[in-house]
């Protein structure tokens, strides 16, 4: 019998950060090869459309290589000669195309149904117009949620989707269009076989299972160390299909059961994961980066409750609206609620709190990588209020640099 591991909070911490690419040096100039690598190493990129400071799914590639440019990742996402693809990957999310035939399955479970409330019942209420949707795409190529602003509307939400955005948004869970491109952030709609490569949509549909197996398989990858609501949470998987493939893959050896200090429920080391002796990483994360998008896992990890407050009244609020944590090390030792003032060409922290973890650098550090993201973002300079214990000497490294 192979004797079960155990592992410290640090080593796995050390794990989670090396499988996310924290443990590598980032390049001296960004190209897209590095980029490449970033997003199949992460699997899945969680798109946002909120753009207080930058859309969410431009962060991860910063925090990981640093100032690089923007165009790099819509020429990968929406480009002629792109790698990624629009679908529900952990939210709505960019993919790898490999990952296209691995998520069929989750296309046909939508078509038959299995969808969220409000679309489902429209779809099967309007499945005639849905399909003249449909062949209204064939016929005129690209189109968006306006070219189709028919039928009634509500006054915020789901519910203020015309019936043509709705019948897309369907259309899309099912795998018949995706985005061809964005305007802003405005999805335009193509037909999926239209937009992917031929040799992508050639590929055969494995049989469900093969695929939420694979998909646990890159979720392991992602995460070095992870337990089954992890490893389910990555892509969102279904619960039952999620527990039994991570049992198969036990079994045939492909994941290794393991326990961790302050995992109150074992977890499952992928055999290739790297333990770094240290972990020279500073980086301010998106709240919707892979490393902590799942609030459980990270407070495992990393000892530090982050929670989203966008929805939060402000009066209500911790730490602010939209909070990037800093990545120190292997820890996080502070928050910091970011504005991109683009009309004074300011990055504002509106905010700037510690955690147990920081130490004395922490401020110098942290003032280093603002200045890094204010360069990325084309921001003249950072400016620091008066607000949050760690807001004082923050404004004092700013000023210094």
């Amino acid at each position: 019998m192979t004797k079960k591991l155990d592992l410290s909070a640090k080593q796995a911490r050390r794990i989670a950060l090396a499988a996310q690419g924290f443990a590598e040096a980032r390049p001296a100039s960004v190209n897209r090869r590095h980029f490449a690598k970033a997003a199949e190493r992460l699997g899945v990129i969680q798109l946002d459309s909120v753009n207080v400071l930058v859309r969410t799914h431009y962060l991860p590639a910063f925090s990981r290589l640093g100032v690089y440019p923007q165009a790099l990742l819509e020429k990968e996402a929406w480009g002629k000669k792109r790698s990624l693809f629009e679908y529900w990957g952990h939210e709505a999310s960019l993919l790898p195309f490999a990952l296209q035939p691995l998520l069929r399955w989750r296309m046909a479970r939508a078509e038959a149904g299995e969808l969220w409330g409000g679309l489902s019942r429209f779809a099967k209420e309007k499945r005639t117009y849905i399909k003249s949707v449909l062949a209204e795409i064939e016929k005129r190529g690209p189109v968006t949620g306006g070219d189709f602003a028919t039928g009634p509307r509500g006054s915020a939400g789901w519910w203020s989707w015309s019936d043509g955005k709705r019948a897309l948004e369907w259309l899309f869970w099912a795998g018949y269009v995706t985005t061809a491109t964005r305007r802003g952030f405005e999805r335009v709609y193509d037909l999926t076989e239209r937009v992917m490569p031929a040799d992508v949509m050639g590929l055969p549909t494995p049989p469900e299972a093969d695929a939420q197996r694979e998909l646990v398989r890159i979720a392991a990858r992602a995460m070095g160390v992870a337990t089954e609501a992890d490893l389910r949470d990555y892509f969102r998987l279904p619960l039952q299909g999620a527990r039994a493939r991570v049992q198969e893959l036990v079994e045939a050896g492909e994941l290794l059961q393991v326990s961790v200090e302050g995992f109150p429920k074992p977890a499952y080391l992928h055999p290739e994961a790297q333990t770094p002796r240290r972990i020279g990483a500073h980086a301010l994360l998106s709240p919707f980066d892979n490393l902590i998008w799942f609030r459980d896992r990270t407070e495992r990890l990393f000892g530090v409750k982050v929670r989203l407050e966008i929805y939060t009244p402000a009066e209500k609020r911790t730490h602010g609206y939209y909070v990037l944590p800093f990545l120190e090390g292997d820890a996080i030792t502070a928050r910091v609620d970011l504005k991109a003032d683009r009309k004074a060409s300011v990055l504002r922290v509106q905010a700037a709190h510690t955690e147990p973890g920081a130490g004395p650098d922490t401020p110098d550090r942290l003032a280093a990588e603002l200045a890094s993201m204010a360069e990325w973002l084309g921001l003249g300079r950072v400016e620091v209020a008066k607000r949050g214990n760690l807001a004082a000497a923050l404004g004092a490294a700013v000023s210094a640099l």
